[in-house]
């Protein structure tokens, strides 16, 4: 799977948080298994779906937040703790969203309307 390395501009995104990797799920088998049946996110990782604009958490073995991002990857919406098997969540501006492990969102500062920015170069 391809990964990009995203950088978050908050007043909690120093040096303490380098930027994140995140996978990219941009083929419809890709984004329909998201991270289902995967045991853990690892620290400073996640997965991005694009396009998509809602998730679920059927056959997910741990809690996420998801962030809505439109296709400036500005955040529409930042939704905290999503509980694996029954949560469910969806932002109909949105062009994708990132997976994050739980409390990620909090530890970073998102917020809808910030920006995110990707590192230039080829994806891996």
């Amino acid at each position: 799977m391809k990964t990009i390395r995203c950088h978050i501009p908050s007043a909690k995104a120093d040096k303490k948080n380098p930027p994140l990797t995140l996978e990219v799920a941009d083929s419809f088998f890709s984004r329909f298994r998201g991270l289902m049946l995967r045991k853990k996110l690892p620290a400073q990782h996640g997965l991005l779906l694009a396009p998509c604009n809602s998730i679920h958490m059927c056959f997910m073995r741990f809690a996420i937040d998801a962030v809505y991002l439109d296709k400036t990857l500005r955040i529409q919406k930042v939704v905290r703790h999503l509980r694996p098997w029954i949560g469910l969540s969806l932002c109909l501006s949105a062009w994708a969203v990132v997976e994050l492990p739980a409390g990620e969102a909090d530890r970073l500062g998102l917020r809808k309307g910030q920006s995110l920015s990707v590192e230039p170069g080829p994806m891996a």
